[in-house]
């Protein structure tokens, strides 16, 4: 007598109590009051948001109470992506919206950095800081559609003048001082900034970096600048000034905010924008060619933005938001929008693991994070290090625990549990710069299963397509999303008749958007997300995701990292080698290289196994940390490497040095 399979357990589930206090419960209760609609379950009413887009996003509009300066005459119009448009005749402001967040028994801003100890800043001093700057933006002739661009590393006075140049209509866009000259240079060129503002170094792991000649590298490259800020990192301003001798009129920024003179009835006010006018501008990884310079709009983020972090991250006013990144990162941005909310957003400038991996867990205690935004990497360092949180820290405000970036391993699940914290919501989503949010992601109604994302996000009609264009469930397939989203970009920069947009979204489906990634969609509605389509191990007719691949590689503690890709050869041969790198102490000999292969074969099949294991000194990553599987696979193919990478994208470009040497020995 055959019985069925168990179904696997979850590894939390919401108590009722926390369910019903849930903010996505209570819109759903709004709903009911205010609309006559009631839903059996989740998927019911994603089904709903995403039937009807128009009363859906009406109703988000509705539900948060919206400021518009004026009405809009329909919520979208007929056109069909990506030149849908959002809420037409509607003007509002995105900054606005962020002190209608302000609480008065919250700061809104909390600091730490390596060599900083935690500090706040209230909402009464960032408005003041905001006022300031803004005006001082005016004062030297920045008008609405201008742009600012920032050179600046995850500290206070990136928010404030993101959030000042947001307040004018003016547009923001940062890059990371971690980025290099050539890099920033690319991103910035496109969009012909008037307005720069720069550190003159950073720390990180301890060790101090000048990038003062960087700095007059991408000022002397940016011919419509017409004012430099230096917000002084490592050196006082003068000496800064003194060593970076350019031409264009610089300016302290503590003079702007803190000591500047005829204070007095500076006010802070806003510019009322259409919905679809420029907020920032985002870059897309830039690793096999020029950046695009993605355009978000004030309407389209503050709504999404409102509909994430409130239903999916239920982020409430007087919690503390904490996401690690940069500010060349989309969830920099994404992290400042959860003061919409009323929440402190905690910024944190640093390596995670500085002094060493306990680091952010102590920030954690001490800044009584409740929402704590990480990586897989992150988590699956913790694990292979036997790091054990719960040992050294109660985390007693922590409520959710976020992961991004890249696929999480159903073994970072079991970590969170076993050694962070047993009654804690881990909320895995997957997004993009595209989109500046999540397609799939967290659910405070929904329980928590190891290796799956809980749900889509409402108003996201995600889909999983075979070959032939076909739906699919239960089966890995083309991620992709049938109706339009008020955050997906407005425009490419410089690209006003969506050439590039359309190459890069709807060139495989006609007027569907195709992001990229293998997603399978599971009965019950959720998601995994197994790696870049683009990067496919398609090995005898069977498509492999990467993702797969990595999630076994994460268990084996003698490796550091991987990469792998697979080559198709002349006469229908495949060669699909993995790249490795080895913890310290690990001797790479044949029965590591047997202990992966069996373990490959024993998670998956054969295969999944790779023709060959190479001990690498490096794998090569995009700044933000992505693997760089393309650009390796164009160079192994025999394309030239200034035509497969952008290396003034990468974290480390020497490390490609080793995969040109290696493409010469294949034939």
């Amino acid at each position: 007598m055959s019985t069925r399979p168990a179904l696997p357990s979850p590894l939390w589930s919401p108590r009722t109590t926390a369910k019903n206090a849930s903010r996505l419960y209570r819109y759903q209760k709004w709903l009911l009051r205010h609309h006559k609609l009631s839903f059996e379950n989740y998927e019911d009413l994603h089904k709903w948001s995403c039937d009807d887009p128009s009363v859906f996003w009406e109703s988000v509009w509705q539900y948060f109470n919206v400021k518009s300066h004026q009405p809009y005459q329909k919520v979208l119009s007929d056109d069909p992506m990506p030149q849908a448009k959002w809420f037409t005749g509607a003007t509002l402001n995105y900054a606005e919206h962020i002190f209608q967040g302000r609480t008065d028994f919250s700061p809104a801003l909390k600091f730490a950095s390596e060599s900083k100890p935690l500090s706040s800043i209230s909402w009464d001093e960032m408005a003041g800081q905001v006022a300031h700057f803004a005006a001082y933006l005016k004062a030297v002739g920045v008008q609405k559609g201008d742009r600012v661009a920032a050179y600046l590393p995850n500290i206070p006075e990136a928010v404030i003048a993101f959030l000042a140049s947001a307040s004018i209509g003016a547009v923001w866009s940062s890059c990371s001082p971690d980025f290099g000259a050539s890099s920033v240079i690319d991103r910035f060129q496109q969009i012909e900034p008037t307005v720069f503002l720069t550190v003159d170094g950073y720390q990180y792991n301890g060790k101090p970096f000048n990038k003062l000649a960087d700095v007059k590298g991408i000022i002397d490259a940016l011919p419509t600048l017409k004012q430099v800020i230096i917000v002084p990192y490592l050196l006082d301003y003068q000496l800064i000034t003194d060593n970076l001798k350019t031409k264009i009129k610089t300016e302290n920024w503590s003079n702007i905010v803190q000591n500047a003179p005829n204070t007095e009835g500076v006010v802070l006010t806003f510019e009322p924008v259409e919905f679809a006018h420029p907020l920032y501008i985002l870059y897309s990884s830039g690793t096999t060619g020029n950046p695009k310079a993605i355009t978000h709009c004030h309407g389209g983020i503050l709504l999404e933005h409102l509909k994430y972090l409130a239903f999916h991250n239920d982020v409430r006013a007087g919690e503390t938001f904490f996401w690690y990144g940069t500010t060349g990162w989309m969830m920099w941005n994404f992290a400042v929008s959860a003061m919409l909310h009323g929440a402190t957003v905690l910024l944190y400038d640093g390596s995670p693991s500085f002094p060493d991996i306990s680091a952010l867990w102590r920030l954690a205690d001490e800044a009584k994070i409740t929402h704590f935004g990480t990586s897989a990497p992150f988590l699956m360092a913790c694990l292979k290090a036997e790091y054990v949180p719960k040992n050294h820290y109660k985390l007693p405000y922590l409520r959710s625990i976020g992961s991004t970036g890249s696929p999480l391993p159903s073994e970072a699940y079991q970590f969170v549990y076993s050694s962070v914290k047993k009654d804690v919501w881990l909320a895995s989503m997957s997004g993009g710069t595209d989109v500046c949010t999540a397609w799939v992601g967290g659910n405070p109604l929904l329980p928590v299963f190891a290796g799956e994302i809980q749900c889509r996000s409402l108003g996201c009609d995600m889909r999983s397509f075979d070959e032939l264009g076909n739906e699919v469930i239960g089966e890995v397939g083309e991620m992709v999303v049938l109706k339009p989203m008020p955050s997906m970009p407005v425009y490419f920069w410089n690209d006003k008749n969506f050439e590039k947009y359309t190459e890069s979204y709807f060139e495989m489906y006609n007027g569907i958007w195709r992001h990229g990634d293998w997603l399978k969609i599971t009965k019950t509605g959720a998601c995994v997300i197994l790696g870049r389509s683009d990067a496919t191990l398609n090995r005898q007719g069977v498509r492999i995701g990467t993702a797969e691949i990595y999630r076994v590689l994460d268990t084996i503690s003698e490796l550091k990292d991987a990469l792998i890709v697979n080559l198709e050869l002349a006469g229908g041969k495949h060669f699909m080698p993995l790249f490795v790198t080895i913890t310290e102490g690990v001797v790479f000999d044949e029965t590591l290289k047997q202990k992966i292969n069996l373990a490959l074969k024993k998670a998956y099949s054969p295969r999944h196994v790779p023709d060959e294991i190479y001990l690498v000194s490096d794998i090569p990553n995009t700044i933000s940390g992505k693997k760089m599987e393309a650009p390796v696979k164009k160079i192994l193919m025999g394309i030239p490497l200034s035509k497969a990478a952008n290396l003034g994208a990468m974290r480390n470009p020497e490390s490609l040095d080793y995969f040109v040497e290696f493409a010469k020995q294949i034939k």
